[in-house]
């Protein structure tokens, strides 16, 4: 019979219940949670819109937070390959599924999953923006059985950190996928902090990932380019740094799996400790904490990342003040 998330809580009391006695039946009392952890068995299922170093990282992060806690769980995972359409067929097989509990990693995939499975709690990452994807009805309280933790970035750092890298930056290009939210999301925060950095923003927009080397090119005359976490762009990332070196533009991304694909530096966010924090956040969820009383949490962990030979290619050199901080690509 399949289990919900309240049947879930309901074993857990019953469970502590039974240690509770016996430990009382042989005089001892026990006060470490960790090993009812050990004890415990879930089936969880994963929906990943698409396979790119930062998801790729979220999902290694949310699955090793499991490992750490000692929790037996038997994986089934599924790729989107980057169609919605995909994951929506995905989050339709999981609700025919004997599962605990879905982490959906990406917005489009965590879209997918939280309008067909209602019964049981659905955990997202790498969501930008939960309130404006309609996952939850506020960040604070949730509301239903979805929750998670979310990407956003600390975009005015970002472009900050372009500046420090092309100081006579005046243009900056953006290319997102017009399908996105959380891209949208991005870009709209981007021309807000631009107006502070004496900075404008030129974008393109695209459908398919055939498209990114022209609509990079269509931005034309633009001093830099930033790479949101759009994921998309992320996972074509070399149609975008093809274009750039050739043009001698510098790329600054969003988070790290771009930097690795070629961009010079990012201020960015470390995806599997995001992915560990949304793991930790599903293990009390299935301890029988209520996901819409869950707030959605936030990434904590930024870092520098550079790649000194991209920065080569596109013309760029790293200021030492940011090489010292920073963790280095090698290529």
């Amino acid at each position: 019979m399949r289990k919900t998330f309240m049947r879930a809580a309901a074993l857990v009391a019953v469970t502590a219940a039974a240690v509770a006695t016996a430990a009382c039946a042989n005089g001892t009392s026990e006060t470490n949670g960790a090993s009812d952890t050990a004890a415990d068995s879930y089936k969880i299922g994963i929906n990943q819109l698409v396979q790119h170093p930062a998801l790729d990282a979220a999902n290694a992060g949310f699955k090793r937070a499991f490992d750490d806690a000692g929790v037996d769980v038997d994986w089934t995972e599924q790729n989107a390959n980057g169609e919605q359409g995909t994951a929506l067929t995905i989050a339709q097989s999981f609700a025919n599924s004997d599962l605990d509990l879905v982490y959906a990693i990406a917005t489009p995939a965590a879209q997918a999953t939280a309008q067909t499975i209602t019964d049981i709690p659905v955990l997202f990452s790498a969501v930008t923006d939960p309130e404006a994807a309609e996952l939850v009805k506020s960040n604070s309280a949730p509301g239903n059985n979805v929750t998670g933790t979310s990407d956003l970035a600390e975009i005015k750092d970002q472009l900050a950190l372009l500046k420090q890298i092309v100081p006579d930056a005046k243009k900056v290009g953006i290319v997102y996928a017009n399908g996105e939210v959380n891209s949208q999301v991005q870009v709209d925060a981007a021309k807000k902090a631009a107006a502070d950095l004496d900075l404008e923003i030129v974008t393109q927009t695209v459908a398919v990932a055939s498209d990114l080397q022209q609509a990079t090119d269509a931005l034309g005359d633009v001093d830099a380019i930033y790479v949101p976490t759009d994921n998309l762009v992320v996972s074509g990332i070399a149609a975008v740094v093809n274009v750039a070196e050739q043009k001698k533009i510098p790329v600054i991304g969003a988070e790290a799996g771009t930097v690795e694909g070629g961009a010079v530096a990012t201020l960015g966010i470390d995806y599997d400790a995001l992915g560990y924090q949304t793991g930790q956040m599903a293990l009390k969820i299935l301890k029988g904490q209520d996901p819409a009383k869950t707030p959605v949490e936030f990434a904590n962990e930024y870092t520098y990342v550079v790649n000194e030979a991209a920065a080569a290619r596109q013309g760029v050199t790293i200021p030492a003040e940011i090489l010292d901080k920073a963790e280095k690509i090698s290529e």
